[in-house]
């Protein structure tokens, strides 16, 4: 397999800081809310091409996964330019070959950039352009995939608009995966590219089935989205995984602390959706786009409608025993993906804004009436918070603010056998990053 380089303007974008000041978080402007009918426009667009099979023609300019790849990256470009060029968009490709393209077939993943302040820190949003039938091989029939998942893309563009004019710490990357039905294999290729390159991924919001509201079983669940994330880790060795279950960290991982994180944001959003905070990595059985960067040990979620309905996905477009099947258009509820679209704005927001997460995070209090907390300290942060709870509950019940550059904190009576303790860094605009929970110190030797 052989990988193309990315252009020198977005592998200058992660190389070089950005001078102007981040974007505070802030209330978002009623008109700068993500838009249901502009989401609709960029689905009917998106089916318009017939096929997105990723097996489809690369070349014909009006139908298959090509000629929806160069719509999407012109759409980065509009939107770049309406910033004075603050997104470079480049493409990533790689050639692949399996069960599922036996004759080979170039990946091609579509990327916008929005230069940070932070080198080589990036926050992603990503979805997969390609669609299929119910005959994962068959690229002539039309295969809408309205739902699945040009909703997912729909959303990365949306937020490329709202996001475009503001200024953050970290490198926005907005992703367009090819290959998804046929192996993830876009999003293996940004994740390898993400390592292969050094970047530190704060966060990677895959989007996926975002779209409809109406379930298998016709009911309607309109007032919530499911989040799925790992708690062991995909990325842990044996060693390291029994280490987590000897601190009792399995439910506060990167990719679980990325997920609390959005359902705080997700309450802050006057009525939005509730986040379905769903302790899995995926659907049972299932998998999608952020598996690649979970294996790398990237903090990644998947975000999910709360009711699918599967015979509107994978499937020829078809009436059967009076049941309509196809992934159409007129089957998805687009105020609904705006909101999910809101969410991920919000949380972008608040990740890109705030500096990285704390590393090195450790607790000590064996035989003692206190608990002793220390990380390593955080580039932009001025302070810290230093949370902790019961360890017979879920959320975070207290804080404590620690102003840098210290990085240390006693809990006075606080027993370390009975309480779990995270630290996150918080920057000059009050955006806080994710939590990093905190283990032993490592023994000496």
């Amino acid at each position: 397999m052989r990988i193309f380089p990315l252009p020198l303007a977005a592998l200058a974008i992660l190389a070089t800081p950005a001078l102007a000041q981040t974007t505070p978080p802030q209330a978002p402007d009623p008109a700068r809310l993500p838009d249901p009918a502009r989401l609709k426009a960029t689905v009917e667009k998106l089916v318009s091409f017939g096929t997105r099979h990723t097996l489809s023609s690369a070349d014909d300019p009006v139908r298959g996964i090509g000629a929806a790849r160069k719509w999407a990256g012109g759409e980065l470009t509009r939107i770049a330019d309406a910033c004075d060029g603050c997104i470079t968009v480049a493409n990533i490709a790689q050639t692949v070959t399996n069960a599922r393209a036996p004759n080979g077939v170039n990946i091609v993943d579509v990327l916008g950039f929005q230069q940070g302040l932070d080198p080589k820190r990036v926050v992603i949003v990503g979805a997969h352009i390609d669609s299929r039938v119910t005959d994962v091989m068959d690229i002539t029939k039309d295969a809408p995939g309205a739902n699945d998942d040009a909703s997912g893309v729909a959303l990365v563009l949306e937020a490329a608009r709202l996001l475009s004019k503001e200024k953050f710490r970290a490198t926005i990357v907005y992703a367009v995966f090819s290959g998804e039905e046929q192996g993830l294999l876009g999003a293996t290729l940004l994740a390898d590219t993400a390592k292969q390159r050094g970047w530190t991924v704060s966060a990677m919001l895959n989007n996926d089935i975002v779209g409809n509201t109406v379930g298998q079983n016709g009911v309607r669940v309109a007032d919530r989205v499911r989040v799925f994330s790992e708690g062991i880790r995909a990325s842990e060795d044996l060693p390291a995984q029994i280490a987590r279950r000897g601190n009792g960290g399995e439910d506060d991982g990167p990719s679980r602390s990325l997920a609390k994180a959005i359902d705080g944001v997700a309450q802050g959003i006057p009525g939005g959706l509730d986040v379905m905070l769903d302790r899995r990595p995926d659907r049972f059985g299932r998998g999608g786009d952020h598996e690649p960067f979970l294996k790398l040990g990237y903090p990644a979620v998947r975000f999910s409608v709360a009711a699918e309905n599967y015979t509107q996905q994978h499937q020829d477009l078809r009436t059967e025993n009076g049941v309509v099947y196809g992934d159409t258009v007129d089957k998805m509820d687009f105020p609904y993906l705006a909101k999910v679209t809101a969410i991920n704005v919000a949380t972008i927001r608040r990740i890109a804004a705030a500096p990285a997460a704390p590393t090195g995070v450790t607790i000590a209090g064996a035989l003692a009436t206190d608990t002793t907390v220390k990380w390593e300290p955080v580039t932009g942060a001025v302070r810290y918070r230093v949370h902790y709870r019961r360890n017979d509950v879920q959320d975070w019940q207290k804080v404590v603010e620690v102003a840098a550059p210290a990085v240390t904190s006693v809990l006075k009576d606080v027993i370390v056998d009975d309480t779990f303790v995270g630290v996150g860094a918080v920057g000059a605009d009050g955006a806080e990053s994710l939590i990093t929970f905190a283990g032993p110190e490592p023994r000496k030797r």
